[in-house]
């Protein structure tokens, strides 16, 4: 029987994806080697450490982690659902203001603000000092409060974290709730009923995905918890590997931490069910509720209050130190700390930005469940805590540099070279999620002619889709960049011997007590933060939009 191919058959041959979809395989394969490194690592047999750790260390690091856990998400659930209906729902003094500025205490690193605060309520502070010059006959100890304590960490995490509560639920009400509320005022229920009864079970879908953003941010930190003395699972891993040199232990409490993050992922999902935002084809913003008088003023100090302490307080205490401190401290080493940290942070971001080009173009050619899975693969270090990717990471440097170097020299392990690739596996998902809706927004007519053109998928890609992504690109290179100056677990354990970033540097200073000469590098991390905020907030308006 002969076998008749059609005449375009080396055309059709050359264009199928084959390459992108192997290329898109293999980084993913790269980036998740430090995520199940750590799980394959804990079904080792345990070392002698680990018995201690496990038995007298372990259900305190479990008890405080879910304490924070419980009490962060609490706080941030009330601050975020309540400013996010009176801000979309209601008519007050500064609601204008109130809607773009309730965004700004997530440029504030809970750890700064977390050491800014212990400054200022400490009994040599600036709160404490003023009392006792106001007070006639205060002594020392008057007023005297002990802020070290699991409680205040836990509210500096709902004061800084509350917008990613807030982002999602505003947005959901404003944009698809209004009909159902204004079905349910005419129905007569009073704007009380309104809130409890229709508004926060339309909005749970979003409260509950921003409140399990709060969640993983809080399992993430290790500088606040470490400055305030708390033991958590962040803080004994560091523990275990720069105090004991016991990897074994740190790489169990990594897999124990991971299961803890895997359970509250599925506690969000299953707590979802099939909730949908609003019913499909309902849009629609619903009209403000005048507050007038007493209303109007609580609901104006309910929304300045977490900008005053979450924002305004760190950043002016910050700016005073800064002022003081910055003729001494602002020299050659700090511009060449300024220049790790944006050299690190750009380098992170071109290839995560190109990474996530590449995986995200592989599922636009090849619609497979394999592609498809395999780009979800690579976004799970986003929800994994940083120093449980240092971890991986460490690990498998450790392993290379036994093959490269015999097992002396240290080709990988405390080099740039892994500082970025963990960079990479963490914020990956922070690139691919804007590039695949921009490739989306494009959608595949011009890239379909081009193939039917002859034109080879690289080419069309850097023809067509890279221009058209430009502004996509950008945006997404930049989110990187400010989610690496910001983070401190992973840098700490992976950094290069005597190198220094802005985050790592004020996080020394401060817990050397030296917090006025941290302020310089902790202003300089916010200023970025704060800019890349605004821009996020305007995107999130439709205005401009990043493909634009």
């Amino acid at each position: 029987m002969e076998i008749v191919l059609p005449r375009n058959w080396r055309l059709a041959v050359r264009s199928l994806p084959w390459g992108w979809t192997a290329l898109s395989l293999v980084l993913v394969s790269l980036l998740a080697i430090p995520v199940i490194t750590i799980p394959i690592g804990a079904l080792a047999p345990a070392g002698e450490s680990w018995a201690h750790v496990s038995e007298t260390l372990l259900p305190r690091y479990l008890g405080n982690t879910l304490f924070l856990i419980a009490a962060s998400g609490l706080i941030a659930l009330a601050l975020g659902a309540g400013t996010a209906w009176l801000v979309a729902m209601c008519e007050f003094p500064g609601r204008r203001l109130f809607r773009w500025a309730l965004v700004l205490p997530l440029a504030v690193p809970a750890y700064m603000a977390a050491y800014v605060y212990a400054g200022m309520v400490s009994v040599t502070g600036p709160i404490q000092r003023t009392i006792r010059a106001v007070v006639p006959g205060a002594g020392d100890t008057l007023f005297y409060w002990n802020v070290m304590q699991i409680e205040v960490v836990a509210v500096i995490f709902g004061l800084v974290l509350f917008p990613y509560v807030y982002l999602p639920a505003r947005a959901l009400l404003e944009s698809r709730a209004g009909p159902t509320l204004e079905a349910a005022r005419v129905l007569g229920r009073s704007h009380a009923s309104v809130f409890w009864s229709v508004g926060l079970p339309l909005a749970r879908p979003a409260l509950a995905g921003g409140v399990a953003l709060v969640l993983m941010e809080v399992v993430n930190d290790y500088g606040a918890v470490k400055y305030f003395g708390v033991p958590t699972f962040t803080t004994g891993i560091f523990r275990a590997w720069f105090s004991l040199g016991d990897l074994d232990s740190a790489v169990r409490l990594s897999a124990i931490l991971m299961l803890v993050v895997l359970a509250m992922l599925i506690v969000e999902r299953w707590q979802r069910g099939q909730a949908r935002y609003a019913a499909p084809g309902s849009p629609g913003r619903a009209a403000p509720y005048p507050l007038r008088g007493a209303k109007g003023l609580a609901a104006m100090l309910f929304c300045l209050l977490p900008i005053a302490f979450g924002f305004l307080v760190p950043v002016l205490q910050l700016l005073l130190w800064a002022f003081r401190t910055a003729p001494d401290v602002v020299d050659g080493r700090f511009v060449r700390m300024a220049a790790n940290s944006l050299g690190l942070a750009g380098l992170a971001g071109l290839i995560a930005v190109a990474v996530a080009l590449v995986l995200s173009y592989t599922s636009r050619l090849d619609r497979t469940d394999i592609t498809r899975a395999a780009s979800r693969v690579a976004l799970l270090g986003y929800s994994v805590p940083g120093a449980v990717i240092a971890v991986g990471v460490l690990t498998v440097s450790i392993f290379l540099d036994g093959l490269l170097g015999g097992g002396v020299r240290l080709v990988l392990t405390g080099t740039a070279v892994a500082l970025v690739a963990a960079y990479v596996v963490r914020f990956l998902a922070v690139a691919y999620l804007p590039v695949e809706a921009g490739l989306e927004r494009i959608g595949t007519n011009l890239t379909e002619a081009s193939r039917m053109l002859g034109a080879r998928p690289l080419r069309t890609l850097l023809r067509i889709e890279v221009p058209l992504l430009k502004g996509t690109l950008v945006a997404a290179g930049t989110l990187v960049v400010i989610d690496v100056l910001k983070e401190l677990p992973l840098t700490l354990i992976l950094r290069p011997f005597n190198f220094d970033t802005l985050a790592t540097r004020a996080f020394q200073l401060a817990s050397d007590e030296q917090l006025a000469e941290s302020a310089p590098a902790a202003l300089l991390v916010i200023f970025c933060a704060t800019i890349v905020v605004a821009f996020l907030h305007r995107t999130l308006d439709g205005k401009p939009e990043l493909g634009r």
